[in-house]
Parts: C-alpha cells; structure tokens; sequence
C-alpha cells in the first residue's frame, strides 16, 4: 500500500512539472486583431462618398423644386394677364362694333338730302373719339399679349430646368446606395469581429492583455446593430419622385410650348381659345406637380444623409480604434 503511495506522489510531482499548453497561442490573439484591421478599414471612406453624393443630390432636387416652383408661379401669374388680355379684348371689340355704328350712321346721314349738317359734326367727333380708344385699347392688348408670351416662356424654361435637373437626381439616386461590395465588407467586418471577441477569453486566462481587442469589439462591434436598410429605401424613394418629377416636367414643357406657338394664341375662335386654356391648365398642374415630386426627393435625399451618418459615425469609430 506504502509503495501505491510513492508511486501516485511521484506521478503527481511529475505531472506538475511537466508544462501545460495555454489556453490561447500568443500569436492568435494579434492575428485576429490583425485580421479585423483588414476586413474593417475602407468602410468609413466608402460611406463618406455617400454622405457627400447624398448631399449634392438634396442640393439637385433643390433647385428642380425652385425650377418646378417658378414654373408654377409663372404659370399662375400668366392666368391673370391673360383674363386681363381678354377683358381688354372684349373692351376693343366693343370700341370697334361702336365705331362700326357711328359709320354706319354716318353713311346714312349722307344719303339723306338737305339734312341739318349739325349732327354730322357731332357723330364725325365722335367717331374720332372711338378710333382714338380702339388705338389705346389695341396698345393695352399687345403689351398684355406681349407679357403673357413672356410669362409662357418662362414657365417653359423653368420646366426644362426642372426636368433636367430631376433626371440628373434619379440617377444620382439610383446610384447612392449600399451596393453589393459595401453590404460584403460590412460582414466581413462583424464576422471578423465576432472571431476577435471569441479569442478574447482564452487569450485573458491565458495572462495576455486584451484591453487592445476589447476596445476594437466594443467598437466595431456597433455594426451588428445598425440598419443599413433606411439608406437604399431613402434612395429608392428620392429616385422615383425624380423620376416623376422629370416626367412631369417633360410633359408640362410640351405643353406649355404648345400653348404659347403663334399657332395657338392666334386662333380665336372659341375651340381655340378653349384650346389655348386647356393647354396653360395643363401646364401650370404639371408644374406644380414637378414641384412635388422634387420637394419629396429633397426631402428623402436629406434624410438619407441622415441615415448615412448614424452608420459612418459606428465606421469612424471601430476604424479610429483600428489604426491606435
């Protein structure tokens, strides 16, 4: 029994000197950081082209809504001057039927012998006077005219600026967003992370400092908590109201080209002038309507950047504590 003894004490004291593996190779730990260094760098870059790509397009979409804007409030004020032009129309029409009376009494009253030539004189006064108000009337009506020409082709070019500018937005916006290769690096990322965080344990029991890798989990480690997904949806959403806005915009410029031609203002039957109304209608919906869809692509272009920031403030962090 003395002799078992001896024999599981000596054992004993040879186990006890004979070295243990550790827990964790030194060189494990430094590899990981190593690794996760590799796989996170160039994500805060990536996502600053994006902050910035989202902010020229808020600025785009910005000046398609001023366009669309101007373009509507021309339209508007084009209404006016031209119930005004017709009013004035109407005057001048009135002031030619009356001068078309006066001649016609004229014509009678000298057909008649031995009339009292009294009367004359006074009817030849007075047609001097409607002549002299058809003038002015007339000169009313071209500057009126004239002005309403120019308001119609304001509101064509404002309507082209806002189109062009709406479809330089859908394709910026088309663009800026989490494409394939940044959603891979960002899981690369936290898969990178989450092996860190796996040696950090064994390395700690093992007596290594891990103070290193546990600043870089607790910091990159934000990434698996964040949602990507508002970045693509803020996208998609500024890209179609782009789109429509650059479609409406096409469409009001046609027609408000339309309205104004010679073609159209000239015609003065009622089917035209009902023609010519229809089309400035068309138009100033059409403008107001681009307004919308630009201010709604403003609008997503700016809460995009938001989103943006909320994921390259995690990048700028995990990558500051990267490159300490």
């Amino acid at each position: 029994m003395e002799k078992k003894r001896a024999f599981y004490k000596t054992l004993m004291c040879v186990w006890l000197l004979v070295p243990t593996p550790s827990f964790a190779d030194t060189s494990s730990l430094a590899d990981k950081i190593s690794a996760t260094r590799i796989a996170c760098s160039g994500i805060s870059n990536e996502l600053t082209d994006l902050k910035k790509m989202a902010g020229i397009n808020t600025a785009v979409t910005a000046v398609g809504t001023v366009a669309g804007g101007v373009a509507f409030g021309t339209g508007l004020a084009k209404v006016g001057i031209d119930a005004e032009a017709e009013q004035v129309e109407a005057e001048l029409q009135a002031e030619i039927d009356k001068l078309n009376q006066l001649a016609a009494a004229q014509t009678h009253i000298d057909a008649v012998p031995y009339f009292d030539p009294t009367p004359n004189d006074t009817t030849a006064a007075s047609t001097s006077g409607s002549k002299s108000e058809i003038d002015k009337k007339q000169e009313e009506l071209d500057q009126l005219t004239q002005k309403s020409k120019t308001l119609g082709n304001i509101r064509t070019g404002t309507l082209v600026g806002a189109t062009v500018v709406d479809t330089a937005g859908a394709i910026i916006a088309a663009n800026n967003k989490v494409d394939e290769d940044l959603q891979t690096r960002i899981d690369k990322c936290k898969a990178s992370v989450e092996e860190l965080q796996k040696t950090i344990m064994p390395a700690k029991m093992d007596g290594e400092d891990v103070s290193k890798a546990q600043q870089i989990v607790n910091a990159c480690r934000e990434y698996s908590y964040i949602d990507m997904s508002p970045i693509n949806k803020r996208a998609k959403g500024a890209m179609v109201s782009s789109i429509v806005g650059a479609t409406t915009g096409l469409a009001g410029t046609v027609t408000s080209a339309m309205a104004n031609t010679d073609a159209t203002r000239n015609d003065n039957s009622e089917s035209g002038k009902q023609k010519e109304k229809n089309l400035n209608t068309a138009s100033n919906v059409l403008a107001g309507t681009t307004t919308i869809a630009s201010g709604v692509a403003t609008v997503f272009n700016a809460t995009q950047i938001g989103a943006i920031k909320r994921i390259a403030k995690v990048a700028d962090e995990c990558e500051g504590v990267l490159n300490q």
